[in-house]
C-alpha cells in the first residue's frame, strides 16, 4: 500500500464540523404523532368549525336570558337556567318520560328484536329473508315524518291497530289518549329495529360455525348456546349497537310530534318536545339550551357507560 501523497502547499486542512445529535426517543415519538395526525387534520378543523364551534356557542347561551321577543339584549344569569329546570315538575317529567323511552324502544325494543330477527334470518330460507329485510329496512329507510303518520294512523281511535281488534271481537281504546308513551315507543321501535338486525346479522356472520357445531354435537340447546356462546362473542357489536341506539333514541322528536305533539298534556313530553316548546313556543332560548345542553349531557354519560363496558373483558 502507498502512503497518501502530502497535501500541497495551498491547501488547508480543516477539522471536521460537529454532527447533529441524533434524535432523542421524546422528538421521534412527536415526530410519529404529527405525521399521523396530518392526514386527519382537515377533518378536525371541520369538527371545531361545525360541532365544537356551535356546541360551545350553545353553551355560553344556557348562561343566559337570551329570549326570541320582548328582549333588546341577553344578560349572563349564570346557573338560574338549570336551577329552574330542576325545580320543574314538567322539566322532571320529560327526564322520566325520556328515560322510559330510551328503554323500552332502544334498550329493550329495537336492541332484542334486532337480535331476534338476525338469528332467525340465519336459520331461514333465502326467500323468507329478502322478504323479511325488505320489509323491515323499508321501515327503516322511511322519513321521520312519514313514518310518524303511518304510526299515527295505525294507533288513532279509528285507526288500522282498533279495526283489527273490533274484527276479533275485542276492546279498543284510543292508544294515542291511554297509553301515548308506550304507542310512541312501538313506532320508535318498528321504525329503527333494521339497524339492529343489520348489526346483529354481520356479528353473528363473523361467529366460526365450528364453535356452534360442536356445541350442538355437545348437547346445548339453542338458549345455552345463545347465553353461553353466542352473546359473549358478538359483545362488542352489542355494546356498539346499544350505544348507537341509545344516542338516536335520545334525540327522536319528529316522530312523537308527528303522533301526539307531546301530549296528551305532557305524557309523552320527553326532553327534545320540552326543550323546543321552551325555546320556539314560550320564546325562552336560554332556558331551551340549557335543557339541550342536560340532554347533551345525558347522551354523553351513555356513552360513558357503554365505552367502559366495551372495555371490560368477558
Amino acid at each position: 500500500m502507498t502512503a497518501a501523497p502530502p497535501a500541497g502547499p495551498g491547501v488547508v486542512k480543516t477539522a471536521p464540523g460537529p454532527t447533529a445529535p441524533p434524535p432523542t426517543p421524546k422528538s421521534r415519538s412527536l415526530r410519529r404523532a404529527l405525521t399521523r395526525a396530518l392526514p386527519v387534520s382537515p377533518a378536525v378543523v371541520l369538527l371545531v368549525l361545525f360541532l365544537a364551534g356551535p356546541i360551545a356557542y350553545c353553551a355560553y347561551i344556557a348562561f343566559t336570558d337570551l329570549q326570541l321577543t320582548g328582549q333588546a339584549e341577553s344578560s349572563f344569569v349564570g346557573f338560574d337556567n338549570f336551577r329552574d329546570a330542576f325545580q320543574d315538575a314538567a322539566f322532571l317529567n320529560a327526564v322520566w318520560l325520556t328515560l322510559v323511552f330510551t328503554v323500552l324502544s332502544s334498550l329493550i325494543g329495537q336492541n332484542t328484536l334486532g337480535l331476534a330477527l338476525a338469528s332467525l334470518m340465519q336459520r331461514a330460507s333465502k326467500p323468507v329473508r329478502t322478504l323479511t329485510g325488505g320489509i323491515v329496512i323499508t321501515a327503516w329507510v322511511l322519513p321521520e315524518v312519514v313514518a310518524g303518520f303511518l304510526l299515527y294512523a295505525f294507533f288513532r281511535r279509528e285507526g288500522t291497530l282498533n279495526a283489527i281488534l273490533d274484527w276479533l271481537h275485542l276492546p279498543s281504546q284510543n292508544w294515542l289518549f291511554t297509553l301515548p308513551i308506550l304507542a310512541v315507543s312501538f313506532a320508535n321501535v318498528w321504525r329503527g329495529t333494521a339497524f339492529s338486525m343489520l348489526v346483529y346479522s354481520a356479528a353473528l356472520n363473523e361467529i366460526p360455525k365450528e364453535i356452534t357445531e360442536a356445541a350442538e354435537v355437545d348437547g346445548a340447546g339453542g338458549w345455552r348456546r345463545m347465553w353461553h356462546i353466542t352473546l359473549p362473542m358478538i359483545r362488542r357489536s352489542i355494546g356498539t349497537n346499544l350505544m348507537l341506539n341509545t344516542l338516536q333514541t335520545l334525540s327522536v322528536f319528529g316522530l312523537i310530534w308527528v303522533m301526539t305533539r307531546g301530549g296528551p298534556g305532557n305524557r309523552s313530553q320527553t326532553l327534545p318536545l320540552f326543550m323546543y316548546e321552551q325555546a320556539f313556543q314560550k320564546s325562552m332560548i336560554g332556558y331551551g339550551t340549557a335543557v339541550a345542553l342536560l340532554l347533551l349531557v345525558v347522551g354523553s354519560l351513555f356513552s360513558v357507560v357503554y365505552l367502559r363496558l366495551l372495555r371490560t373483558e368477558v
